[in-house]
């Protein structure tokens, strides 16, 4: 690699060394359009990724406050068997440890519902009012994501594309390159093979 990068070096300066071939020529050109690559195209793509991940968080962030509706419940008790846990990565800052409670509500339709909710405060005593969300069946569902934790996978999303693709230019760069080494060895290997047939005879050296 830094070899390729010298030659670029060389050929961005204009040196005209008569010992340089014209594979160097060839490799140094490569390497200019690695270099291009990596400062164009991986900036450009890692934005594009990343605004295509944010555009679709965002819009699922959208539904999910759309299906998902805060609801006063209260508390009936501590549910048996259930430790504490790491919440559901959509909701963002509701990643706190979370603990499992029986507690009762309304659907939507008004009917009563009971059942095991998670909650990131201490359970309080039975009677204690308690915020969840429900579907529109009135079931319990995780925090809708929060903007802000859309946004930052969003961003991790658009360093990945760039890292990738950064990656890939890297990749297609090395395996150009190899690939124009080894044809020069292999014309190489071939120009001695023909001049070895021919080594050490009258008249043929110079």
């Amino acid at each position: 690699m830094r070899e390729s990068w010298g030659l670029l070096w060389a050929l961005l300066r204009g040196q005209d060394n008569p010992l340089r071939r014209a594979t160097d020529r060839r490799e140094a050109w490569v390497a200019l359009g690695a270099l291009l690559l990596l400062v164009v195209g991986a900036p450009a793509a890692g934005w594009a990724g990343g605004s295509a991940a944010d555009a679709a968080l965002q819009k699922s962030v959208r539904a999910q406050h759309q299906e998902r509706h805060p609801v006063d419940a209260v508390v009936v008790g501590r549910a048996p068997g259930r430790d504490r846990y790491v919440g559901d990565p959509e909701g963002g800052s509701e990643r706190a440890a979370r603990i499992w409670v029986v507690a009762s509500w309304q659907a939507p339709d008004g009917s009563p519902r009971t059942g095991e909710v998670a909650t990131a405060s201490g359970p309080g005593a039975p009677g204690s009012p308690l915020r969840i969300w429900t579907d529109a069946a009135g079931l319990p569902v995780p925090p809708p994501m929060d903007g802000h934790a859309a946004r930052s996978h969003a961003v991790l999303a658009g360093i990945g594309t760039f890292l990738l693709a950064a990656g890939c230019v890297e990749a297609g760069r090395r395996v150009v390159v190899g690939r124009m080494v080894r044809q020069r060895y292999a014309r190489l290997d071939r120009e001695w093979a023909a001049a070895g047939a021919d080594w050490g005879r009258a008249g043929t050296g110079g």
